[in-house]
């Protein structure tokens, strides 16, 4: 069980971009919107789904340092760094296009993956994600969710969730942990080698339940930051601190549990397919909502792969549902399968449609914040719909 999901990490991209279907569209571009392949047939211009909700979307990036912390994984490297790129309702018709990622960000992400000179680092890097930065807030206060991303990945890879929850009337915090990302460039242009990687290879699965409190801690902290008197984000006042929710991917996943079960202020937090290295308590999580979703060959009920979903649902002490989607694969969940199926790859392994993992994953993480952060009843997660036969819920919840 702990072994497939180490190795789902560590396949980022040849997993969830199909590294053994791609097309000969696909290749080095000198220009990021219709650069040509090795081939001479144009690469794609890539562009996540258009947001669903009725505002703009703006963006920042902020650069975190906790005095107060040295980097467990780097103790000489100082106090623990964070990358935040904050998402938010905006007004439309103002800032600049924001990239999907730097284009050194992109490249090194190929190249880890066994991509580079198959698909251009220009063309993954101006990806459209439809928000813009420098754009003027929208009137408001709305609630906050975090988003901590899965074991070596970026922030990156939640960008389309982020943009859709903002855009739907939320202020989204997406987070790259140091020495986490095999990805990631730091102020400075400092790439920070993944030593947490390095450290779970050594230790196995009890490393992986370090990763999710340590990451707990980080939460914690930017919390602090966005909300105490001082804010390090401009734009803080559009926050409802008294709203705060928190979703993740595999390992960001079971922070977001690790988060709540330490830090009050998390109302209401969603696993997407993470293991939970670090068990829920057994006292529960004070009667606070929380939602997993995930894989229905890997997170059905009664399984053999992941017996922690079992456990851990047995402990959940107030609202909550188990979800599965038939066809998903690890990254469903992410930009991944997005990117992917305008490449022209493939993963076998994981037959749902692109744009079905795109809306499965957004409708129901937002009908879930909108149900117990805005107080809006859904009928999404009510039971089963006509609109998405693909997902089962796995138990009774209440």
């Amino acid at each position: 069980m702990r072994t497939r999901h180490r190795a789902l990490a560590a396949s980022l991209l040849v997993l969830a971009l199909g590294a053994t279907s791609v097309t000969p569209a696909v290749a080095a571009a000198p220009q990021p919107a219709s650069g040509a392949s090795v081939s001479g047939v144009p690469a794609p211009r890539l562009r996540l789904p258009a947001p669903s909700g009725p505002y703009a979307v703006g963006e920042s990036t902020l650069h975190l340092r906790d005095a107060g912390r040295a980097d467990p994984y780097v103790p000489e490297a100082g106090a623990r760094e964070l990358l935040v790129s904050v998402f938010y309702p905006a007004r439309g018709g103002s800032g600049v296009r924001a990239p999907y990622m730097s284009a050194k960000e992109a490249e090194l992400l190929l190249e880890s993956r066994g991509l580079g000179g198959v698909v251009a680092p220009g063309v993954v890097g101006a990806a459209e994600t439809y928000a813009r930065t420098g754009a003027a807030p929208a009137p408001g206060r709305f609630p906050l969710v975090v988003l901590s991303p899965g074991f070596g990945q970026s922030r990156f890879t939640l960008t389309a969730l982020a943009t859709d929850l903002a855009s739907r009337g939320y202020v989204v915090a997406a987070v790259d942990h140091a020495h986490e990302s095999v990805a990631t460039v730091f102020p400075g242009g400092r790439v920070l080698p993944c030593a947490a990687c390095e450290y779970v290879e050594r230790v196995g699965d009890a490393g992986l339940a370090e990763v999710a409190r340590g990451r707990a801690e980080d939460v914690s902290f930017l919390l602090d930051r966005l909300t105490d008197g001082h804010p390090a984000w401009r734009h803080a006042s559009m926050i409802d601190r008294r709203r705060i929710g928190m979703a993740g991917h595999s390992i960001g996943g079971d922070s977001a549990a690790s988060t709540m079960a330490a830090d009050r202020r998390v109302r209401a937090g969603v696993n997407m397919d993470g293991t939970f290295y670090d068990p829920v308590p057994v006292a529960g999580l004070r009667g606070r909502p929380f939602m997993m979703l995930g894989t229905e060959v890997d997170h059905a009920s009664g399984g053999t792969f992941d017996t922690t979903w079992d456990r851990d649902w047995a402990r959940l002490d107030g609202w909550k549902r188990w979800l599965t989607v038939a066809g998903a694969g690890h990254f469903t969940f992410t930009d991944l399968p997005l990117l992917a199926a305008q490449l022209g790859i493939a993963d076998p392994s994981a037959p749902l449609p692109a744009d079905r993992s795109g809306d499965i994953t957004r409708d129901y993480v937002a009908a879930f914040f909108d149900l117990h952060l805005k107080g809006v009843p859904q009928r999404l997660l009510a039971g089963p719909t006509p609109r998405n036969p693909e997902v089962t819920f796995q138990a009774p919840g209440r």
